[in-house]
């Protein structure tokens, strides 16, 4: 590994690094060595995490190093040793003890990205002590205390079994705390759960006492921020190092963990629990001894007047609340911060007496929870304890000492109580067992809220930590974040990507394809005319961006409406039908299935991707990792501000205000406003961080609102984004541009392989693995192998009603790779045809010659077709049609490449069935398969093969695989049995049914309809021009055709008058598509192309007209005829990548002419060209 020396301290990294990561571990250590506070933005892919665990670790080491060299300076008497090991690390510190080397506390959002990153440190030369922190539901593994309901109810349950050392687990952690190979490990938490099952120890109380010794903590950073946690895992901060990863959430955090909403239903429950705790204590009053013993688990030691005096707490604090009458649609009553101490004083809680009421209602939740029998809900009883605390915090504990007024002000100047009425009553009536009676009035809820994260940084700086270092890939602006922390932070830092200019393409699209600006402002985003054009927006970005593409709405409720609208106005149907759609749901019960579906989707080599639609702030714009084909593009339908009305974030927009007027010396405040669109710019940011997650990674971004057209909007985008915005005055020349950015990218970038999708690093989330053969081509084999995932795929259709008209039957053979080895099928003449398939590969094998005296499968692979070894794909090159003679060369090419694409897939399928089936299972399966050849006894065949491959269900697509095999008068039969057998199908069309002989009756039909191409058709044109009638709305039109004629040699009559016939249906069609207006104005625009000869301008005209709507694509394909020899390859290229290559053929309207020539032909290779077939 490459030794770095940066600013002094030697650094072990894995590579040699880029010059961004090394500014990166510059400035990580400069915070280390200067005690100084950080902030530090660098794009996903730059290898963020690797750069922090290196730096902190080695500044670690140079640290102790430091110490030694004291020590060994003070036992020799030699003070000249000391400039040698340098004095930076430590500033000039006396510290001459181990245990005041600072420790690294290592912070992310969740225990799966920290799983990554212990993952990381285990690719690193450093070996720390490791201390990965959880809660007990996710690492306490006894069986008993797991079972319970509720997380509240599992730690009450925890301590008393701890408190009674009746708990095998936790009697063991004392004596494997100091077991070497549990200590040296580098364990996550799934790790330390396994251990813990291996050796019966518990991971919970194991993970505490390793932190102790520990070097590197790793932890949720709620449990830094959160007091309650904090206490309750002993994190001790004096001195230590707290890095915050993926910082872009911890502002919400720092405010979420000190506010809280009390509603009526939380104290009706809990004055439910004290009730029946206060009835048992009266009813046991008499024989107290009995309910002691009963009773000696939970250690309750109270008298009915404690639990009195708690019930009387609540009563109270619910008459004071409800003492405010609100009118039900009134905006609520606001207080300052320091009112919550009055409320709590009519309920006679204060500084006096809240330990004591903290401490009985502990013992009460904990007494309830062990209880047998009923279950009695608890939840409201314990969070009013945990905001008593929560209140109260952060004062002495003294209770002859009263806070002045004026220190109250001052402690809670950051807060607001908001008094309102509880909406959600009448729902929780109806949904929830717990909620209060139906004669209890509606009451008001409690709110208590922090307007400000430095709160909470604020805490932890007085709590003695030696330095801050807040970083993320999506921190900008970085001068509003850290106003909003409200600490200092002397270091920061923006760094640049590691991509280059060709693997980016960023686009502001501030007008539709008809040319509506596009907006998600609250006049404008339900106007029908918009949400229109923001679906041809949507349509036409699917045709031209490769495999995944991700669509990001401002919220659940715009997204919701909007996909209605597409649903009933057609573009939906016309996304479906190109890339297949996928919603994201609001809850998480159902997330990974419609993740994993995308992901399987996208994998299929024979499918054109898929879309996923989600909200800006939502699961899938958080902890997802899109990389490579699984999001190739990014559109961000709209600027997702806050909801104004909500009253915190009108209230949060206030108090900013109101602190600003105040102007505190030394203190910066963001305005309101200011705020307000920096939530929005955030949320932004995190969506478009989704694509390019690597080094080798390209992708496109589209901001689809005419606001990102604003200085300020571009302005709070992502340092490494702002180079390569552009804006566009005409739709047509970005859809043109972007094709041509894909198709420079792919050919620069190979393509990544098929593979199974990633796990994704929101919790519970796992890709979905493919059940496809090769690699997850499940469609390999001509359309043999059951699509069991696409199908799943289709039918996962999800969250929004009006989605749910999918049309299952439509399955991926329909199109792609498996209808491309229908139609070449069709079309390969007897005698050019080599092996196709299974059956036709045994068939060369017993012609092969002698066989060798090897396994049963390296006989045949052998005897395979020569070239089958040399490669197993051919290029299909686009070139305009040729001559007759030079069609049928073209056609025996394409035929001969088809046929040694086919025998590959039989020479794969057999090595699958090698590897998954025994010697004697794959002998007997061969025997079975000759004896079909010979007999052609169907059912005999199946018989035997279903006794090999039916007992196991991951076999089964074998048994379907083998349908390559089957002669064509028995593939619809096998498929019937494959259905009974498996469950499900083989894709039967009727044209597998066909015989060689039909097959090539259908060739020899479809060639003897080829008559003429595009240059033929050109060529006429000027005759046709000459017997067109010229109307008003025709005289522009009339002159193209001419001007086509010009370039072009003579034909036959018979060829004139066919072109001419052609060119007069195609401007027919054109005017009634169209209509007399921007008919005239396209062929004006092709008029001008004549004379200008400007290709660039042309396109972007006639795109921006014929990609309104999918039916006008034929149209596009077909003025072909209009386009000199010189351009027309430049033209065929893009049509097909605004096809995505297509078959557009299907979609033509009714009574539209069809083009003469072999277009089915030509389309396949498009397709075939254009789908990575080369």
């Amino acid at each position: 590994m490459p030794h770095l020396k940066i600013n002094g301290v030697t650094v072990d990294f894995p590579f040699t690094p880029y010059p961004c990561q090394t500014d990166y571990m510059t400035k990580v250590l400069e915070c280390l060595e200067n005690k100084k506070n950080g902030v530090l933005e660098s794009p996903t892919g730059t290898g963020k995490t690797l750069c922090l665990l290196c730096a902190t670790l080695a500044w670690r080491q140079h640290f102790k190093d430091n110490i030694s060299a004291r020590k060994i300076a003070e036992r020799i008497k030699s003070a000249e040793s000391m400039p040698s090991w340098g004095t930076t690390a430590t500033d000039g510190e006396t510290t001459m003890y181990y245990s005041d080397v600072p420790k690294i506390i290592y912070a992310s959002r969740t225990h799966s990205q920290l799983t990554q990153v212990i993952g990381e440190l285990r690719s690193t030369s450093y070996s720390p002590k490791v201390c990965v922190l959880g809660s007990r539901e996710q690492l306490c593994i006894n069986p008993e205390v797991m079972k319970q309901e509720t997380n509240h109810v599992k730690v009450h349950m925890c301590r008393a079994k701890v408190s009674t050392r009746s708990c095998v687990f936790y009697n063991n952690v004392e004596e494997k705390s100091t077991d070497k190979e549990i200590i040296n490990s580098i364990l996550d938490v799934e790790d330390l759960v396994k251990a813990g099952n291996k050796q019966r120890v518990c991971p919970y109380y194991l993970a505490r006492n390793l932190k102790q010794q520990a070097e590197i903590i790793f932890t949720p950073y709620n449990y830094l921020l959160d007091p309650k946690s904090r206490r309750a895992h002993n994190i001790e901060l004096q001195g230590a190092v707290i890095i915050f990863d993926e910082a872009h959430n911890v502002e919400k955090m720092c405010e979420e963990v000190t506010s809280f909403d009390l509603t009526p239903y939380d104290l009706t429950s809990a004055l439910q629990a004290v009730d029946k705790v206060l009835h048992e204590l009266v009813e046991n009053s008499g024989k107290e001894e009995d309910f002691t013993e009963s009773s000696s688990s939970s250690a309750l030691k109270l008298d009915a007047k404690d639990v009195a005096t708690v019930k009387q707490v609540i009563m109270d604090l619910e008459m004071s609340i409800n003492s405010y009458e609100l009118q039900p649609n009134s905006k609520g009553l606001t207080k300052p911060g320091s009112f919550i101490y009055e409320l709590f004083q009519k309920a006679q809680v204060n500084f006096q007496t809240k330990t004591a009421v903290a401490e009985t209602i502990d013992q009460i939740t904990g007494y309830l929870s062990n209880q047998s029998g009923i279950f009695l809900n608890t939840n409201g009883l314990q969070k009013l304890g945990d905001i008593i605390q929560l209140v109260f915090a952060g004062f002495t504990e003294e209770p002859s000492q009263t806070p002045t007024k004026e220190l109250l002000e001052k402690r809670t100047q950051q807060f607001k109580v908001h008094i309102h009425v509880d909406s959600s009553n009448a729902k929780k009536k109806q949904t929830d067992i717990w909620a209060p009676t139906p004669s209890r009035k509606q009451g008001n809820v409690l709110s208590y809220w922090c307007f400000s994260p430095g709160f909470s940084m604020q805490e932890l700086v007085r709590q003695g930590v030696r330095s801050l270092i807040l970083t993320s890939g999506t921190l900008s602006p970085l001068s509003s974040f850290t106003a909003e922390m409200q600490i200092d932070f002397p270091v920061s830092l923006e760094n640049p990507h590691v991509i280059q200019r060709d693997q980016i393409f960023v686009s502001i699209i501030d007008k539709g394809p008809d040319g509506t600006f596009l907006s998600s402002a609250f006049d404008r985003r339900f106007l029908p005319e918009n949400m229109s054009s923001l679906g041809n927006t949507v349509v036409n970005l699917t045709r031209v961006v490769p495999d995944g593409l991700l669509v990001f709405f401002p919220s659940y409720p715009v997204m919701d409406k909007t996909l209605e609208f597409w649903r009933g106005n057609g573009q939906a149907e016309r996304i479906e039908s190109i890339k297949p759609m996928f919603v994201e749901p609001r809850g998480k019960g159902t997330f990974t299935e419609v993740i994993d579906g995308y992901y399987e989707r996208v994998n299929e080599p024979s499918g054109r991707g898929g879309s996923f639609f989600a909200v800006c702030r939502g699961k899938a714009s958080e902890g997802l990792d899109f990389a490579n084909s699984y999001g190739r593009g990014v559109i961000i339908t709209g600027l997702p501000f806050p909801p104004f009305m909500d009253p915190r974030v009108t209230l949060k927009m206030k108090y900013l205000d109101e602190m600003c007027r105040k102007k505190v010396p030394g203190v910066k405040y963001l305005s309101g406003q200011d705020w307000y669109r920096q939530q929005a710019s955030r949320a932004v940011n995190q969506a478009i961080g989704r694509v390019i997650r690597h080094r080798e990674d390209y992708g496109a971004i589209f901001l689809c609102d005419q606001r990102f057209k604003g200085t300020d909007a571009r302005a709070q985008l992502p340092s490494w984004v702002r180079p390569y915005v552009k804006k566009y005055d005409n739709f047509g020349c970005m859809v043109r541009d972007v094709a041509q950015f894909f198709r420079v990218a792919q050919k620069l970038r190979p393509l990544p392989e098929k593979k199974p999708p990633p796990v994704p690093m929101a919790p519970g989330l796992c890709g979905g693995s493919s059940s496809s053969l090769g690699g997850g081509d499940s469609c390999r084999g001509g359309g043999a192998i059951s699509c069991s995932s696409s199908q799943k795929a289709k039918t996962l259709d999800s969250h929004v009603p009006s989605l749910k008209r999918r049309r299952i039957d439509s399955t991926e053979m329909g199109g792609g790779v498996a209808r491309l080895c229908v139609q070449y099928e069709a079309e390969i003449p007897t005698n050019q045809r080599r092996a196709q398939g299974l059956l036709d590969a045994l068939e060369n094998t017993e012609h092969s010659g002698p066989m060798r005296s090897d396994t049963h499968i390296q006989e045949r692979l052998e005897e395979l077709p020569s070239d089958v070894t040399r490669s197993n794909k051919r290029k299909i090159r686009l070139v305009q049609r040729p001559s007759t003679a030079s069609a049928s060369a073209a056609a025996a090419s394409s035929q001969r490449s088809e046929a040694t694409e086919r025998s590959w897939k039989g020479h794969e399928f057999l090595v699958e069935l090698k590897r998954h089936l025994s010697q004697e299972s794959f002998s007997r399966l061969m025997e079975a398969l000759k004896a079909y050849k010979q007999t052609d006894n169907l059912m005999d065949f199946i018989a035997k093969a279903a006794a090999l491959l039916t007992p196991d269900p991951n076999t089964h697509r074998l048994l379907r695989g083998l349908y390559q095999a089957v002669r064509p008068h028995h593939k619809k039969r096998f498929h019937e049995q494959c259905v009974i057998l498996t469950g499900e199908g083989c894709c039967y069309k009727p044209e597998h049914s066909l015989s060689k002989d039909e097959k090539r009756a259908l060739t020899t039909h479809k060639g003897s309809e080829a008559s003429s191409g595009p240059d033929e058709v050109s060529a006429s044109a000027s005759a046709s021009a000459a017997s067109l009638p010229v109307s008003s709305s025709t005289s522009a039109a009339a002159s193209v055709p001419s001007a086509a004629a010009s370039r072009s040699s003579s034909s036959s009559s018979a060829s004139s008058a066919a072109a001419s016939s052609e060119l007069k249906d195609l401007m027919g069609d054109v005017q009634r598509a169209l209509g007399p207006s921007r008919a005239k104005e396209l062929f004006s625009c092709l008029t001008s192309y004549r004379k200008t000869q400007l290709y660039d301008q042309m396109v972007t005209t006639v795109v921006g007209i014929l990609s309104e709507k999918d039916e006008y694509l034929p149209l596009l394909k077909r003025l072909e005829v209009f386009i000199p020899k010189s351009d027309r390859i430049r033209f065929k290229d893009m049509i097909s990548s605004l096809t995505g290559g297509s078959d557009e053929q299907d979609s033509q309207p009714t009574g539209t002419s069809q083009p003469r020539g072999n277009s089915q032909t030509s389309q396949t290779k498009i397709s075939t060209f254009f789908t990575g077939q080369r």
